[in-house]
């Protein structure tokens, strides 16, 4: 914890603002894998550094990773787009195992500099390759078995911009769009490999029009529903290289985040477990 401590003293004075520590992992063991310590020789419980005022992470980076985790078998490395300060990309990492490796890419600069902190405060700098660039330049000379994403949701002038550059990075296509993400993937997307990504239920139609253009196929979706009663806010998507898949798109069951009296659901309060956290934790800074 000095080490975070440090950290955070550090971005605090370098930023003028103040930064918040939150949990990003528990200590408890792993989706589906063994638990394990991180390079410290501490418990496997990982944090997060985020602006108390800027963009934060939330509900949809959480499934994205969990997600990803359900469709794909372990791999040893996976790419993740836009990472943003690291959360799809960190959780992912996370229950891939010790062994797996993270190759990520950030364009903004105060998100960039968050993921450094949450790379090296976590100690994972042996295990992370992150460069600080656009993803619609991105050009690996090698392929992953698994990408994910979460792109921004609004396009331009379907909203107010936000006067936090964060903020507004995060939320609209300022560096391209849902389709933009679905061209990186499929040009760094192995054979046999998966494309997992979030993105809003009202815009699924947009989504699935930019992952076709790219090439690829959507070969799962899945709705959430952030409360009993509401309709569904995001939608998962698993893609694959046509080749890989000639079937029908299953559309599965939506998974609801909370009940209406604002209890979390079973399956929720399993998907945080497998990240970790005892039925009455939380990871830091999510909520619907």
């Amino acid at each position: 914890m000095d080490r975070w401590q440090q950290a955070r003293s550090c971005l605090e004075s370098e930023l003028g603002e103040r930064i918040t520590l939150d949990a990003l992992t528990g200590p408890g063991g792993l989706i589906g894998r063994e638990s394990w310590q991180d390079d410290a020789g501490g418990p496997a419980g990982w944090l997060i550094a985020q602006r108390l005022k800027g963009h934060r992470h939330s509900v949809d980076d959480v499934l994205t990773a969990w997600y990803a985790l359900q469709i794909s078998p372990p791999v040893l490395e996976h790419l993740d787009l836009g990472t943003g300060i690291g959360t799809v990309g960190l959780l992912t990492l996370w229950g891939m195992g010790p062994e797996a490796r993270l190759t990520c890419v950030e364009a903004q600069e105060i998100s960039y500099r968050l993921l450094q902190s949450n790379i090296d405060g976590n100690g994972l700098r042996r295990r992370v390759d992150c460069s600080h660039g656009d993803l619609r330049e991105l050009a690996l000379d090698r392929k992953f078995p698994l990408i994910t994403g979460s792109p921004p949701y609004f396009p331009q002038g379907t909203g107010v911009l936000p006067q936090d550059s964060q903020k507004a990075h995060a939320r609209f296509e300022l560096r391209g769009d849902v389709s933009d993400y679905a061209k990186a993937a499929v040009a760094h997307l192995a054979d046999g490999g998966w494309f997992v990504l979030c993105f809003p239920s009202p815009q699924k139609q947009r989504a699935l029009d930019g992952i076709a253009a790219s090439g690829l196929k959507v070969v799962k979706l899945r709705d959430v529903i952030p409360r009993e009663t509401l309709p569904p806010l995001f939608t998962l998507f698993a893609c694959r290289h046509p080749q890989d898949f000639s079937g029908e798109v299953t559309v599965e069951e939506p998974l609801t985040v909370r009940h209406a009296d604002g209890r979390l659901t079973g399956e929720m309060a399993g998907v945080r477990r497998g990240f970790g956290f005892a039925d009455g934790e939380a990871h830091g800074g999510y909520g619907m």
